[in-house]
């Protein structure tokens, strides 16, 4: 068994693969083979020790894995060895094995890829919380959806379209925009060289998108308030543009909007009956093929500090995921 670990949280660079001696699961433990885990932002944050959740020195990073199970602890009874799981947890994936908690472990089919199966229940299970739980978002309204091409970004084209809304991908280049129609975006803005409000104006006939959705922060913000339907919801994702935004309360006041927090991973483990409810209709719709995970790349799990610096660069479109079956 062997993982990079990090004990030092001052950058990727910092971590080293090094032997993992995780012994054998506990009550409510599971020890998974991991076959494949995605690199998401907060994974960057998270050895940058700029992440609200830190855990515990040494560890391993990796919060979205997929493998199978090796081994059950002695109360776990709705896993097996053998079985194909999707994991969500703190930490872990990172690594040929992982101890994770049974209850965050999603059993699969075997059909379904395990490259899919590493970069579905994060992003697809925020995007699914903010938009559909969150935001109540209706069929036919309008979402704006910033940083449209990430990997959050993505999942929120395709669950909105899903839901039958219309959907704005704001994105910061050209490519980034025809790759965002591929998934199904109706419109984009490229926020890089247009006028946001101006774009907004016109694509919405001056009236605003219903909902936003900002994994991204920043300067961005206030612009897109400003523009943000009458009734509108502001979901606020995450900082991905480094700036935490202070927008004017009296926007929200004019507008009747609302500022809409998103923290998942809470939802998770304060309400995990509407978090299996909410996984099971996103499954169903990756089973009628309305949602599938938009993959950057494949790389081997041994390339994980190149796959960290090209997150860093905002050069990457859709996940990246590290496999341990994948060859340079």
């Amino acid at each position: 068994m062997h993982g990079w670990l990090c004990d030092n949280p001052t950058g990727a660079d910092q971590l080293r693969w090094k032997p993992l001696n995780l012994g054998q699961p506990g009550p409510g433990q599971v020890l998974v083979a991991v076959r494949a885990a995605s690199l998401n932002f907060p994974d960057l944050l998270t050895v940058e020790n700029k992440y609200q959740i830190k855990p515990p020195l040494p560890f391993v990073p990796g919060a979205e894995y997929a493998g199978v199970v090796e081994a059950v602890g002695p109360d776990v009874s709705h896993l097996q060895p053998g079985q194909h799981v999707a994991v969500i947890g703190a930490a872990g994936g990172f690594a040929t094995h992982a101890m994770a908690s049974a209850p965050h472990c999603l059993p699969l089919p075997a059909s379904v890829p395990f490259e899919h199966a590493a970069a579905f229940a994060f992003t697809y299970g925020t995007t699914h919380h903010a938009l559909i739980d969150r935001a109540a978002l209706k069929a036919g309204e309008t979402v704006l959806v910033l940083g449209a091409a990430g990997g959050v970004g993505t999942s929120a084209i395709q669950v909105a379209k899903a839901a039958g809304a219309r959907v704005i991908a704001g994105v910061s280049s050209d490519e980034k925009a025809a790759f965002c129609k591929t998934l199904g975006a109706d419109d984009t803005l490229n926020y890089s060289q247009e006028d946001v409000r101006e774009r907004l104006k016109v694509l919405t006939q001056g009236r605003g998108p219903d909902v936003v959705y900002d994994p991204v922060g920043g300067s961005l913000a206030e612009p897109v308030f400003r523009s943000i339907a009458w009734r509108g919801r502001y979901l606020v994702i995450g900082f991905a543009g480094g700036m935490i935004p202070a927008l004017p309360w009296n926007l929200a006041l004019l507008k009747g909007a609302s500022v809409v927090g998103v923290f998942w991973g809470d939802f998770v483990r304060r309400e995990p009956e509407s978090f299996a409810k909410a996984l099971g209709q996103l499954v169903g719709w990756y089973q009628e093929g309305r949602i599938k995970p938009a993959i950057d790349r494949v790389l081997p799990m041994s390339e994980l500090p190149q796959a960290y610096a090209l997150m860093a660069s905002r050069a990457v479109k859709g996940k990246l995921v590290l496999s341990h079956d994948a060859r340079a």
